[in-house]
């Protein structure tokens, strides 16, 4: 529990010795940034928009990124080219006031460092991001990589190896953030306040992480809202702060709110 939450009391005024407020923004990316979910958007690319029953039937849960991988094999054995691909992953709509928020936080850089911590690939986010300008608004981008073999087809590989036995296999949201935030303190940078941003069930590990100064921000009538009322049900509930978000412009009036303090 080494996180200071500088800021507190008069260090706020920026006075020798005191360090400026600072604040971590953490966000998913698929059904969060963007309201979609990029791994299955790409079937859009496959002979009649669809995927052939075996292959569908083929995932078995907890191994995602390995089903994705027969997927792209599946692709570009059909031929779909990797520009075709980039040019379907561009029309993902993003989340309704999203492009708003993220405005606001490129603008608002000095006081909001940004990343993703996603169970997509890197291409679909780097692609996505880049076409729309976003991709400077976030320092890390931390997800599954992914790249063009040379025959053209994608593949993709496992972002980390983990002990954590609620995670998929291959992503541990919370031993992420937990290394971000240890290899932060290192570099002197601490947060007076950490706000995380998610839908789904993965997001649940790092917001039990969290402590009482931080904000956990699901979205509404996805499963990361639902697993957090359940904890408070069962009287087990988060330590963090929850506020519940349907467009980003709720999260939006946060920061707005966060900034004026």
């Amino acid at each position: 529990g080494a996180r200071s939450c500088d800021g507190a009391g008069g260090a706020r005024g920026g006075g020798p010795g005191s360090r400026p407020m600072k604040f971590l923004l953490v966000f998913d990316f698929d059904h969060t940034i963007i309201d979609e979910n990029s791994d299955t958007w790409i079937v859009r690319c496959a002979p009649e928009r669809k995927l052939p029953n075996g292959l569908r039937s083929s995932y078995q849960p907890g191994h995602w990124t390995e089903y994705m991988g027969r997927v792209f094999v599946y692709l570009g054995d059909n031929g779909v080219k990797e520009d075709e691909m980039k040019r379907t992953m561009t029309t993902i709509p993003f989340t309704a006031g999203m492009i708003d928020l993220l405005g606001f936080i490129g603008e608002n850089k000095e006081l909001f460092d940004c990343i993703i911590v996603s169970d997509s690939n890197t291409v679909f986010i780097d692609w996505i991001l880049k076409a729309a300008d976003f991709h400077k608004v976030f320092d890390e981008v931390f997800t599954n990589p992914a790249a063009f073999s040379s025959t053209g087809y994608l593949t993709v590989q496992h972002f980390h190896a983990h002990h954590c036995a609620k995670c998929p296999k291959n992503l541990c949201k919370r031993q992420v953030l937990k290394e971000f935030l240890d290899k932060q303190l290192e570099r002197g940078v601490s947060y007076t306040q950490i706000v995380y941003i998610g839908d789904g069930g993965n997001d649940l590990c790092p917001v039990m992480f969290l402590k009482k100064n931080d904000i956990a921000m699901p979205r509404q009538g996805y499963t990361l809202e639902k697993k957090i009322s359940q904890l408070a049900q069962s009287l087990t509930p988060v330590q963090c702060s929850v506020l519940v978000w349907s467009s980003a412009i709720d999260i939006l009036s946060y920061l707005k709110l966060l900034i004026k303090e």
